[in-house]
């Protein structure tokens, strides 16, 4: 670290001063040799012989951070002042069910917006068949860039669309932040639920109220339905120096393959048989996680529709000295189970904002997908 701060003097003082860079310049193709280096695939094969997903969420994090280290390197500095973290993961969306183990996998990706210390990363994942690579995802990651003790914000270089394709792409990634401003206002958090999702609430608890008795306290579960509260799983994970990155902190993709894993748990408990993920939204990497931490994991479906589960995932780590617990990610995925699911109850008004909140995910990825 003491060798980082004698980069201080080689950060820029304003983003003008800063050379603009082009979407190709960050370009980057990366060939993950699964057919061709048999030995590799032992790390990323699962039990039902596909590809473990969350191996991927590893590599698409690692990728993300590469190329805007690529986008913001210099001609004439060896290393790089700026220590460059992933903010949160926009979206993945999925459009094949398996991941084969056994043919190459090509992850593509570049720089597609630019703010004044922030960048929008657009990444695709494609997989060899018969000679020809077919889509498998698509990813959307926003990375920062702070100073190399990783304490503040530092200016990134900007980024200069050529021609109306790139221009709409650069747009659209002004779109994505605006969208995350109004999903972020309207959080259940901070915001009283709307009218409708009053309704949707109020039919829920009168769905479960027990005809017999007429009293509020009295609730039965409805037929084919699980409660909330029955519908979860945890697990506790220690932090150990072999999961660090550059900085001597958990690395990123590692506590997404570690929420990743514990939400399809939770859905394949939930479903009783096998879950395919379609889609991981919104994940906010709201503090570090440091080394020898007590990672603490909880699942929760929160919300279902058919054959659809949406999984929460809380991360918490947990200081053995003050006894005290602080959030560090928030995840969100949607699986899809082979068969139809049983519709997931709220009984309190916390679960209540949970399903609402759920609610508000599924219907964001199924409008993308």
């Amino acid at each position: 670290m003491q060798e980082r701060k004698a980069l201080h003097t080689l950060l820029a003082k304003r983003q003008e001063d800063l050379p603009p860079r082009r979407m190709k310049d960050s370009y980057l193709e990366v060939i993950l040799p699964l057919g061709s280096q048999p030995e590799l695939r032992e790390k990323y094969l699962n039990v039902h012989n596909s590809v473990r997903f969350g191996r991927i969420l590893e590599d698409l994090d690692s990728l993300g951070v590469l190329i805007c280290y690529t986008h913001t390197k210099q001609e004439m500095q060896p290393r790089s002042p700026l220590s460059i973290v992933t903010a949160l993961v926009d979206k993945i969306n999925l459009c094949k069910k398996i991941i084969h183990p056994d043919c190459d996998i090509k992850f593509t990706g570049n720089v597609s917006w630019v703010g004044k210390t922030s960048m929008e990363v657009r990444m695709h994942m494609l997989q060899l068949h018969d000679g020809d690579y077919s889509p498998v995802l698509d990813a959307t990651f926003v990375m920062v860039a702070r100073d190399p003790e990783n304490k503040r914000p530092a200016f990134v270089n900007p980024l200069v669309p050529e021609g109306p394709e790139e221009e709409e792409i650069f747009k659209k990634g002004e779109l994505n932040k605006l969208r995350r401003i109004d999903f972020n206002t309207a959080s259940l958090l901070k915001m009283a639920p709307t009218a409708e999702e009053r309704n949707i609430i109020h039919d829920i608890f009168l769905n479960t109220l027990e005809a017999r008795t007429v009293s509020f306290r009295s609730r039965k579960l409805p037929p084919n339905s699980v409660w909330m509260e029955d519908a979860k799983l945890k697990a506790l994970q220690i932090c150990h120096p072999q999961e660090r990155n550059i900085f001597n902190r958990i690395f990123g993709g590692f506590l997404m393959r570690k929420a990743f894993e514990l939400g399809w748990a939770t859905a394949c408990s939930y479903g009783s048989s096998r879950p395919f993920i379609v889609s991981v939204d919104d994940i906010m990497f709201q503090r570090p996680v440091e080394i020898g931490s007590l990672l603490l994991l909880s699942g929760q479906v929160c919300y279902t529709e058919k054959n659809y589960i949406q999984v929460r995932v809380h991360s918490e780590v947990y200081d053995a000295d003050t006894r005290e617990q602080d959030t560090t990610n928030i995840f969100h995925f949607t699986f899809m189970s082979e068969d139809e699911v049983p519709r997931v109850v709220p009984k309190t008004y916390g679960e209540s904002m949970l399903y609402l909140d759920g609610k508000r995910h599924f219907a964001a990825v199924m409008k993308d997908i």
